[in-house]
């Protein structure tokens, strides 16, 4: 099983060139030969995108009153993003008239201009545009994103352009959040408090609540007419784990519940989940959650344990990030590591995807390790480069916490853990204590900070990063 939902791209590709032209300076040849150049170069990335050669016999962006057909254009096939390279110096006003337009994120870049040519004659100036171009985006304050200028195919446009992409699609999942809310929180986690109207009319977050009672009618009715479903996701179970703590029986309450989550999702087209996962829990469903949720998070629904509705925004940012390709996990930051101050320990009850358990690890089911129930997930995360983000806010400020560690060895635990290895630990400590975050933070494998800062410019959440900071994170931009 898989849950994919909303997680396409796709782009606008939007050259532009000079309305005023001539035999050799802005020379529209010289411009339809670079957009044939970078359009072909577009053809083999991993994205979707719609192109304007229906617009004029070029296919590219020059008069002003053209944008309003090529935005409407845009907007009908439901573009995420839109690509704007100046193939020669470009149309300004036909560009800023696009991107106010479609409100989409932005990429501007242009491929370098060639020497002069014998008689001292330039034909295109695409940089010179490219600074003219900004300075209008900017008076009119649309944001933007930039790739430094540099041949078609060069490395730092390969960087860049993957970068941006994955920063499209971290802010489509953010303008699109739906977060299912099951229950209620534990009474004493004050620190997953959240402002629901606030995300709504702020940044169009809707929260979709249920209760243990609504779960449980669901859950009823799978139990009674998806029985070869159930029976198919048990016998896997069994086969799999290594080892099973308890009476297998239990194996089909993970199984009702799993598929009942997941039908509920699916038809309220939900971005991620966050639940109550305590006693009411138990009570509802005959079992402790926590590996019903790593099944679930490792389809590809982030489902967060203790009602951390932020939680489940930074999963769904962080997830966009890294493209969907693994699983998230949501952990505690819990202990430092008893022989690396810079390495601290992430650990959750065992909500950990099985997807990312670690080469060599026996994967076991077991009783919780405090309720004394079952089911959760007991095994280490596998080692290698993560990001860790965390988004956030306090008396109406809010900000998304992010940078880079490395999973290294170190003592076991239960349930699920990665100990990660920081340059400075201290100073991610000191952002976790004064805030506005919490113990909460989101995992993903892959160095995806610039990613996530990119994001930030197009969503009214202000970048918080610790390491790389902010002035290494722009060298990596800038290529």
């Amino acid at each position: 099983m898989s849950y994919d939902y909303n997680h396409k791209l796709k782009l606008g590709f939007a050259p532009t060139r000079r309305e005023v032209y001539s035999s050799k300076a802005f020379n529209v040849d010289e411009a339809s030969k670079y957009k044939k150049i970078v359009e072909d170069w577009l053809k083999k990335q991993d994205v979707d995108y719609i192109n304007l050669d229906f617009l004029n016999q070029e296919g590219m962006l020059y008069n002003k009153f053209d944008s309003d057909v090529a935005a409407r254009h845009f907007i009908s096939e439901d573009v995420d993003a839109i690509f704007v390279p100046h193939c020669n110096f470009g149309a300004e006003d036909a560009v800023v008239r696009l991107a106010k337009k479609l409100n989409k994120p932005v990429l501007i870049w242009g491929p370098q201009d060639d020497a002069p040519d014998a008689d001292g004659n330039r034909l295109r100036d695409s940089q010179c545009g490219i600074f003219a171009t900004t300075k209008v985006l900017s008076r009119n304050g649309v944001p933007f994103s930039y790739v430094t200028n540099c041949p078609t195919g060069d490395e730092v446009l390969n960087k860049g352009f993957k970068n941006f992409i994955a920063a499209a699609s971290v802010v489509k999942s953010f303008k699109n959040l739906r977060i299912g809310m099951i229950g209620v929180r534990p009474a004493s986690f004050w620190s997953v408090m959240y402002n629901e109207g606030e995300l709504l009319e702020r940044f169009g977050i809707e929260v979709v609540p249920i209760t243990l009672q609504e779960i449980k009618k669901m859950y009823d009715h799978v139990a009674n007419n998806r029985k070869d479903e159930i029976a198919s996701l048990v016998a896997e179970l069994k086969q799999s784990m290594k080892k099973i703590d308890f009476d297998v029986k239990f194996l089909e309450n993970t199984a009702i519940l799993r598929l009942a989550i997941l039908n509920w999702a699916t038809e309220q087209k939900l971005s991620a989940v966050a639940s109550a996962c305590w006693g009411p829990m138990y009570e509802t469903v005959g079992i402790s959650p926590c590996f019903t949720f790593s099944e679930l998070v490792g389809e590809g629904l982030p489902t967060i344990c203790e009602a951390d509705v932020h939680g489940a925004v930074t999963a769904v940012m962080t997830h966009a990030a890294v493209r969907w390709q693994n699983p998230i996990f949501l952990a505690d930051v819990t202990n430092r590591h008893p022989k690396d101050q810079n390495a601290e320990l992430f650990w959750h009850c065992g909500v950990f995807s099985r997807k990312l358990m670690r080469e060599g690890c026996e994967p076991e089911l077991a009783i919780h390790y405090n309720r004394r129930a079952p089911i959760v997930g007991h095994w280490e995360l596998k080692h290698g480069d993560v990001t860790i983000s965390r988004f956030d806010g306090v008396n109406g400020k809010y900000s998304l916490l992010m940078g880079h560690g490395k999973g290294v060895d170190g003592p076991a635990t239960h349930g699920g853990w990665l100990w990660i290895k920081f340059n400075n630990w201290p100073k991610w400590e000191h952002k976790f204590v004064y805030g506005p975050y919490i113990h909460h933070c989101v995992g993903a494998y892959g160095h995806v900070a610039p990613v996530l800062y990119e994001a930030c410019r197009y969503i009214d959440v202000t970048p918080d990063p610790v390491d790389p900071g902010s002035e290494e994170i722009e060298g990596i931009l800038r290529g």
